[in-house]
This record gives C-alpha cells, structure tokens and sequence, in this order.
C-alpha cells in the first residue's frame, strides 16, 4: 500500500475475523491503519477502530436483529461514493467477507465504477468460533468434511433454497450462521431427512469475544434447551459428532481471566504490559489512558529544575521514583546538553525494579531496591548509608507524595526535589468506556497510581456521567499498591484487589488469585 493518490480512491472489503481483535489479517490491519473512512458492522471488534489514524472517518452500517441500519444496496451505493471522493475505503466485515458477507455484491458496484477495490479474506466465524469453544470442525476419529449453511431463509432468494434430504445424509459436521431464531425448523427437516435425534449439537454465542457462552444438547432437546436458556444471536450452531470434543477440548472459557473485561487506566505510553498480560490470560483490556505526562509547564518549576540539572555535580544521591521520571530526566538532560559524566559522584537509588531497570539500561548501577517498592521502605533500606549533610536531588512529579522527601530531611539530609514532569488529565475515548460501564460491561478497573483514580471520575463526569462513583461501585477495583488503594478508598470506592508488590505483574496475579 504506497502513497500514491488516485483521482478515484480505492475500497478494501476487509474480514475483520469472527470477534477477537487480534485474529484480522496483518493485510487487514494495514487496511484500518491506511483508511481515509472506515465503514464497519456490529461484528467487526470496536477494538479494531484503535488502529485508524488520526482524523479517519468511521461510519456504523450494521444490521441489528431487529432492526437495519442501512439496506445492503445503500451500503453498496456508500462505498461506490466515498471511493469517488478520492477516499480510501476499508469496509470492515465480521468473519470472512466471502462467507455470506455479501462481498461480492459489493465488489460488483465497485467494478461497474471502474473503483479499484481489494477483498481482504478473514478467519470465518464457521471454523473460528468452534474452535473456541473446544471443537474442532474436522477430526480423524469423527468426520473428514464440513459445510457451511446459512441459518436464514432470506424471502428474496439471496441464497438458494437449502437441500435438506441431502444435508441430513451428509456425514461430516454441519455449520449454521445466523441461524438461533430457524433453530426448530433446523432440527426437525434435519431429524426429517434421517438424521438421528440423538446427534450433538453445540451453539456457541458471541464466539472468541468476552461474552462467549456455549449451549450444548441433540437435536432432540437443544431447542428447549435455548428456550430455557434465553439463548440469543449472534451465534453460530454446530450439529455433528465432533460436538463431543468440547468436554476435552475447551480451553478459551478456562483461561484465568475469560469473561472478564477489564479497563486499563494507566498513561497511553505505559498501558500495553498490563494489556497484553490480561489478554494473554484471557481478559479483554479496555484501554482508557486518564493521565498524560509532559515537561512541567510552571516558568518557575522549569527554572529550578533546570538549575539543579546544571549542578549535578553537587549532588550525593539522586532518588528516582518512577519510569515516567527517568525517561524525563534525561530527555531533559538531553536538550539541556549537560554531559552525564557530572552526576558521576552521585549514587543512585530507585523505587521499584522498572525504576531500576530503565536506569540499567542506560548504564548506570542501582545502589539498592526494596522488596516493597515504596518510597519509605527505600529510607529503611538505606539507612545505614543515608549520612547528615549529603545532598539529595529528587526528580520526580509535580503531584508527588512528600513522604520521601520528608523522611529524608528527617535524616538531616538537604533535599533539592524538581518536578521533571506533570500529569495532566486525558479523557479521549471516556463517552465509549462511559457507555460500557452503563452496560455493565466492565468488571474490574485496575489502578495505576493515584492519578488515575482520581482523573478516571473527572473523566467519566466530563463525559456526561453526574455520580461515577455510583457506576464504578458496580466494578471489581483493583490498585497496584496501598497507596493507590487509600486514595480509591477515599475517594469512595471498595478496593477488591491489591497487588502484593507495587508491580504490573502482581497487579495482574490478584486479579485472578
């Protein structure tokens, strides 16, 4: 995909997978992140919309069970006239667009316009979902063939009327899509044309996505078993003996964190370990970044800190508190020019072991790190070396706790603390993550600092909500130490979960503990 800009744009028919935002296709990806307009359904992950540029357009044209957004010709008509503005299209479908995503409907408009267009393939909900769900739609002891049906009787004849003699004789695994509401007429033309009342049958709802539920029964009772079950579309129905696998072979709905998601409150720049941990453990993290740091903005903490940073040499100790004030340190250091040699009389101390390790990476050696990765437990650490008189320089942010300087001037030691960086508030993508907690669709928040407790309720009021400490209450909350936690408290929230040691890793490990 290069830079060339046409007079007609082009249209990528993308398949968005069947749920989980990490099974679209790496071309599929480029797609979404090359975009001028994304034109996307209820089955293609929101998830996915995180990777458009800055400035895409993003249009919804997804058909709801009970009601149509947009008729297909109309969405036809859509791509054929964003393409003529000299847009890129990426129309983004759920599962493969070839496999009853009426791709080819589209793609014929777009050749009667001469638009140049390219049909992504995406993993199809058909094989993706059961898999799943623990079944496999092929297996040596069971069968060596599938079809894929549609669960639809659509009165125009889109598709041809189902064969069910025939399809009730086939041997191999039978695939419905969209089929919940024809469940009953599915089973009896089936059990009609031979098949036998005592074969399995799995339905599998929101398959790969957070709200994955499976059904099991036969084609005698699976029926009832919906009824009874309040069972709803989307799902896909599974009807063959390779239903029986899935007591076996289940493995999404086992991972520790499955069926929970998650929201990660953390700065944008630090939010993708806690991420990918809780979707590695099966979880869904819901990035809403509340805090962003930058460069102190106050003329006068600017000045102190920069005469400090001139005067690194006079210094005993330097105290580092976080990543955030490693990495500003020496950016800092950086555009000031000031040679890193003039701090080496200095000894260096860090909170927590990711202090540590991004002062390693640049080379310099921790003196010492405390087991609890708390700024008081640091002074106890280093008691015995900390001597009256010596000069300490403190980076650290302008919302910092003053437990540390203190203990330290306690000690007769001379304090210097700069602010090498502020947090300010971030509330891009709160009407989103608002919408999902009065859905009731988040269960646990996990806090990073202190900060984030506190922007994440101005960022939910900013966003509409008059009392999100009322929508949050409905949340597991999780802190990644006790002070985060005093602060959730206070500010009125139950904390449920506080990691052991003040790191991601911890912080994920009592969630599910």
């Amino acid at each position: 995909m290069g830079e060339i800009r046409l007079k007609k744009g082009v249209v990528y028919l993308v398949g968005a997978g069947p749920g989980d935002p990490k099974l679209i296709t790496l071309r599929g990806l480029e797609a979404i992140q090359r975009a001028d307009v994304v034109v996307y359904d209820r089955l293609a992950s929101p998830r996915l919309l995180k990777h458009m540029k800055p400035g895409a357009e993003k249009i919804f044209v997804g058909k709801l069970p009970d009601k149509h957004m947009l008729k297909q010709e109309e969405i036809n008509q859509l791509l054929v006239d964003l393409a003529l503005q000299g847009k890129t299209v990426t129309r983004l479908k759920g599962g493969d667009p070839s496999v009853f995503g009426r791709v080819g409907e589209e793609a014929e408009l777009l050749a009667e316009n001469e638009i140049l267009f390219e049909i992504v393939p995406g993993i199809t909900s058909s094989i993706a979902v059961p898999a799943y769900a623990g079944i496999p739609v092929t297996h040596r002891d069971f069968t060596s063939s599938f079809s894929i049906v549609t669960g639809h009787e659509y009165k125009n004849k889109t598709y041809n009327t189902v064969n069910w003699p025939n399809l009730a004789q086939a041997s191999g695994t039978l695939i419905f899509l969209m089929g919940v509401a024809n469940l009953e007429h599915i089973c009896t033309q089936l059990m009609e044309g031979g098949k036998s009342p005592d074969t399995p049958v799995a339905l599998i709802r929101w398959g790969t996505w957070m709200e994955q539920e499976t059904l099991t029964g036969t084609l005698t009772d699976i029926v009832e078993k919906v009824r009874a079950a309040g069972f709803q579309s989307p799902a896909v129905t599974i009807v063959g003996e390779v239903v029986r696998l899935r007591e076996k072979l289940a493995w999404f709905e086992k991972k520790p964190l499955f069926g929970r998601r998650i929201l990660v409150t953390r700065a944008r720049s630090q939010s993708s370990e806690l991420s990918a941990q809780i979707d590695e453990l099966g979880g869904e993290a819901v990035e809403f970044p509340v805090i962003r740091t930058q460069p102190s903005s106050k003329p006068e903490a600017q000045a102190a800190r920069d005469e400090a940073m001139r005067s690194l040499g006079g210094f005993d100790w330097i105290f580092f508190t976080s990543v955030n004030g490693v990495e500003s340190f020496f950016q800092r250091l950086r555009e000031l020019k000031v040679d890193i040699r003039s701090m080496g009389g200095a000894r260096i101390a860090a909170v927590g072991p990711k202090t540590a390790a991004a002062l390693e990476d640049r080379g310099l050696v921790v003196q010492t790190i405390p087991s609890e990765f708390q700024g008081a437990a640091l002074l106890e650490a280093l008691d015995g070396e900390l001597k009256p008189g010596q000069q300490v320089l403190l980076p650290t942010a302008d919302i910092a706790r003053e437990e540390l300087p203190e203990g330290l001037r306690a000690r007769g030691l001379h304090v210097t603390k700069i602010d090498i960086y502020e947090t300010v508030l971030e509330t891009e993508g709160g009407a989103e993550v608002l919408e999902l907690l009065r859905q009731k669709a988040i269960h646990i928040v996990t806090f990073t600092s202190s900060s984030t407790v506190t922007n994440l309720i101005r960022a939910l009021q900013e966003a509409g909500e008059a009392q999100p400490l009322e929508l949050l209450r409905g949340c597991r909350i999780a802190c990644i130490g006790p002070v985060t936690a005093e602060t959730a408290v206070e500010a009125g929230l139950q904390v449920d979960h506080i990691a052991k040691e003040a790191t991601v890793a911890s912080l994920v490990a009592s969630l599910y503990e």
